[in-house]
Parts: structure tokens; sequence; C-alpha cells
């Protein structure tokens, strides 16, 4: 009997609904530049991302994204002046932007289309299938390559519907039609590579998932650092940041 109950316990602690956090690690390169004069050099960065049920958090050097659907609410954290907007979900741009941006917001948005590929190959442990966006703001065209995989241990149908939308409509500005394309994405993104033309100079940047793990968020990962003062719209700077 005591072996009968183990094996219940077990079970029910193994279902989604009791899963553990999900961690996952990316790496990012940027390639050097120079437009107008403007040099920019390589860039390496390293992006954190912790998942739990109906929460995200994804963590950067400069600034950090948390969404909480059960709040229905995002906030946007700058760690350079220790601040965070909150924003209710779905994300509404022209909101987030100061008083000095806003009539720039239609200009700001950026359109996508994305194709979903046939390839397949194995990045790291999962195997990925490819997909083909093309990516339009303010006269610039970029196109990226992004391989996504389902053999993550977390809801992807979720992540991808709910989720990412709200980063990508922060970061990005995408519209609406935008933003179903990528629904067309089956998975969670392992690798992307970007590519374009700015002003004659060409820009090349790669992303590359190279750790997920499930093991217990910090405390405090989904809600805004503790001291940090809420404002009522991101600044100049945090978009220069984003």
């Amino acid at each position: 009997m005591k072996k009968i109950v183990l094996a219940l316990v077990l079970l029910v602690l193994a279902s989604p609904v009791f899963a553990a956090d999900v961690y996952v690690k990316v790496k990012s390169h940027s390639d050097p530049m120079t437009v107008m004069g403007q040099a920019t050099p390589a860039r390496d960065d390293v992006q954190e991302m912790w998942i739990s049920g109906s929460k995200m958090a994804v963590i950067q050097k400069a600034h950090g994204s948390i969404v909480d659907l059960d709040k229905n609410v995002m906030y946007l954290v700058s760690h350079g002046d220790k601040s965070y907007v909150e924003t209710a979900l779905p994300v509404d741009f022209a909101k987030l932007l100061p008083a000095e941006a806003s009539p720039m917001a239609a200009m700001m948005q950026m359109k996508a289309t994305v194709t979903p590929g046939a390839a397949t190959k194995k990045i790291g442990q999962w195997d990925c299938t490819s997909y083909d966006v093309v990516m339009n703001m303010m006269g610039m065209t970029m196109n990226m390559k992004i391989w996504a995989t389902t053999q993550v241990p977390f809801d992807t149908a979720t992540f991808m519907a709910k989720m990412l939308p709200a980063v990508m409509q922060s970061q990005m500005g995408l519209d609406a039609a935008s933003l179903k394309e990528f629904s067309k994405i089956k998975g969670f993104q392992i690798a992307t590579e970007t590519t374009g033309d700015m002003m004659g100079a060409k820009m090349l940047s790669t992303t590359e998932v190279v750790e997920i793990v499930q093991k217990a968020a910090p405390a405090g990962t989904f809600e805004p650092p503790a001291g940090y003062t809420k404002k009522p719209t991101l600044n100049l700077q945090d978009l220069q940041k984003r």
C-alpha cells in the first residue's frame, strides 16, 4: 500500500502543474558595424530566462522583462537607473514611449512575415526545424533564420501564444498582424541569425541557447527588484538599450 501511495505522489509531482521552474541560458553575438561614421564594436552577451507556469522573466545586463499572466501585467526593468515600468497585457507599444518619442510610435513599429521552412538539424541536444522571417522598419529590411524545437520541459504553446508576444511587442513594437505571424513557429527558439543592411552597413547578429534545465528560480525572480522605482514610461536611454 505504501508503495502505491508513493507512486501516486511521484506521479502528481511530475505533472506540469508541479513541474520545477525552467532556466534557459542564451548566448548572443553582434558583429562590429559603422553607421554614418559611428562605430559600434562587436558585442557578446548572455541572456537568462526563467519560466514558471504562467510567469516568465528575461534577465540581461542592462534591462529585463517580467511577464505575469495571472496578474495580466508586464514589468520592463532598467538596471541602469534602478527603475521599472508596469504595463497591462496585451502591450500597447505607444504607451511605453516617453512624450517626446510618442509621435514616432508608428514609424518605429516593425512588421514581420514568417515562412515555415523544411530544413531540420540538431543544435546542441535539440532537434530543430527552420523558419524564415522578414522584418521591416523605417525602410530597413532584416532577415532572420530561426531554429525552433518542441523538446523543452514547458508548455511551448502557451509560451508562444501569450508570453513571447508580450516581450516582442515591448522590444520591437510589432503590429498585431506581425505577432500573429510568429504564431506559425512551433516550439521554442533555440538559435537565430539576423542579417540586414543599415544605411549601407552590413549587420549580423546571432543567438543560441546553451542550457535548459529545471530548477527552482531565486526568490523575487518574477517581481521588480526590491528598491527599484516605478516610472510611467520608458525614457530614451531605455529605448536605446533595448
